[in-house]
């Protein structure tokens, strides 16, 4: 016999549902408004009671949510990783296809990750996140390159690997775009000659 819920029961249960919602919605909206802050300014100088003002939440509901402002760097970091995938997804084999996703990337959050990156020798936190995003970039670099990295020996995959990620490291398009004030196309171009020159040559080690 088919067992058919009580009204209250069912009440019940949509109040759960409904509340869940509601607060998965908060949470989302404290990681929105705590990215927000830091696109434009460094870590230690944003505060709870900032991002508690700008999501229209208290400081004591963040700290529900995500225990303390490293929980919420924390969410943040994964929602992050998944977007830089999103954003980097390509072929291997298409070396402009990969440099311009790569660029269009740090077009979008270049200034953000090189704060980041600043700070992390003070903030065990944003270590692990950085971390965490120099792995990532490592395995999408092998990936988007697998087919130039046959037939060598694992010394010799490291070695090229390692020249790869230096022509397209954060760092080139932070001397070229904020340093030297060249335009993406000519980041993209750049980074072309370095890699390249990379693939060119095999290490003999």
């Amino acid at each position: 016999m088919k067992f058919i819920p009580a009204p209250t029961e069912t009440k019940r249960t949509y109040r759960q549902g409904a509340r869940a919602e509601a607060a998965a919605r908060t949470g989302e909206t404290i990681v929105d408004v705590f990215r927000g802050f830091l696109e434009t300014q460094w870590y230690d100088d944003v505060t709870l009671a900032d991002v508690a003002k700008a999501a229209g939440v208290t400081v004591p509901t963040i700290l529900r949510h995500f225990g303390s402002k490293e929980g919420v760097l924390e969410a943040l970091g994964k929602r992050f990783a998944t977007e830089v995938l999103e954003r980097r997804q390509r072929l291997s084999g298409d070396i402009d296809g990969i440099i311009a996703a790569l660029v269009a990337d740090y077009e979008t959050a270049g200034d953000m990750m090189m704060r980041f990156v600043a700070q992390e020798s003070r903030f065990p936190a944003l270590k692990t996140l950085t971390d965490i995003g120099r792995e990532q970039h490592r395995l999408w670099v092998r990936t988007c390159f697998v087919e130039h990295l046959e037939g060598l020996t694992p010394a010799q995959v490291e070695w090229r690997l390692d020249g790869l990620i230096m022509a397209l490291d954060l760092y080139v398009w932070q001397v070229l775009r904020r340093d030297r004030g060249r335009s993406a196309d000519e980041v993209r171009r750049f980074m072309r000659t370095l890699v390249d020159a990379i693939l060119g040559s095999t290490p003999e080690l």
